[in-house]
């Protein structure tokens, strides 16, 4: 870190790993003495009160949320000890942050109860609160098998208390019908953004995490392909270009290396993305259960029924192949 001295008595300032300046109030230079963090925007009013605390021997109010040593045995001890672990560590990025913010919401909610306390009774009660969220209470249900399991790895408890709990019913996102498609193409037209994002959903079937990372140079105008390196398998594939999709890509503008990008010419994040297309589904006047997924779903029945009508039997028993653009 290189510190970086100011014009104010006894302050030192530096960048984290982060970018973010940090600011403290150090009396005393030498080694092992205190520093006091001071809140606010460098040389604001907020700034200038809590240096003036400080620098007069005066207490500074912290409004931040003091975070506790978890207790031995607790959700919380469970929880540090499973981000620890090999098996979290290995996860992918996307995965891993999906991971934290359920555990982050065990912990807050959570932490404090004695993991060898745990029964079917009490894990119910904790699911309870998310019945009018299936989607969450099964992935809280998940993610709390995953921490019993590791509770279990360390001899922490000796048998899974959630063993006869059923897991929640989560409706599937149906898919999008043919009105409703052209619906959403009359409303954006070939050349938008927001329709060049609808297609390469539904014309190459891809996930949201991987159809915003697609880039110009994947494109390859000999083979009529697009490489696609699927983020939650690791697969890499090659998906032929629909017929269909070809006047949306020659139409979309080529002013980056990334196929989609945001207003301000940056590329999507998977959850920006998400949003960008629900925004661009409702602007369409579709019903709310539209949803992206959706046309996943669509393509993958399309490339089903293509593949069941390719071959057919013929009444001489013989095939023939039929093939469908």
């Amino acid at each position: 870190m290189l510190k970086r001295r100011t014009s104010l008595l006894h302050i030192e300032r530096w960048r984290d790993r982060h970018g973010k300046m940090r600011v403290y109030f150090r009396r005393d230079r030498r080694k092992g003495s205190p520093r006091i963090e001071l809140t606010g925007v460098y040389g604001s009013d907020e700034f200038l009160a809590a240096y003036a605390a400080a620098l007069h021997g005066g207490e500074i109010a912290d409004s931040r949320p003091k975070i506790e040593r978890p207790g031995n045995g607790t959700l919380a001890a469970l929880i540090a000890s499973y981000k620890q672990d090999a098996t979290f560590k290995g996860l992918r990025d996307t995965t891993k942050a999906g991971y934290l913010s359920r555990l982050d919401t065990i912990q807050r909610e959570h932490g404090a109860r004695s993991v060898s306390g745990l029964n079917q009774e009490r894990i119910e009660t904790m699911l309870a609160a998310y019945d009018d969220r299936p989607a969450s209470k099964l992935d809280t249900l998940k993610k709390l098998r995953i921490l019993i399991k590791h509770a279990m790895k360390k001899k922490w408890i000796s048998g899974d208390p959630s063993t006869g709990i059923k897991r929640t019913k989560v409706g599937e996102v149906r898919s999008f019908t043919d009105d409703e498609i052209r619906q959403y193409e009359n409303r954006w037209q070939i050349g938008t953004k927001q329709r060049t994002a609808f297609a390469l959903m539904l014309y190459t079937g891809q996930r949201r995490s991987d159809v915003h990372r697609m880039i110009w140079q994947d494109i390859s105008p000999k083979t009529g392909r697009i490489k696609v390196i699927q983020q939650k398998t690791g697969v890499k594939i090659q998906v032929p270009l629909h017929r269909d999709l070809l006047p949306v890509l020659e139409k979309a503008r080529h002013n980056h290396v990334s196929i989609l990008v945001t207003e301000w010419g940056k590329p999507f994040t998977v959850d920006g993305f998400s949003g960008f297309m629900r925004d661009a589904i409702r602007a369409a006047g579709l019903p709310l259960d539209c949803q992206p997924h959706g046309l996943r779903s669509l393509a993958t029945s399309r490339l089903r029924k293509r593949s069941d009508t390719r071959r057919r039997p013929t009444k001489s028993g013989s095939r023939r192949m039929r093939c469908r653009g």
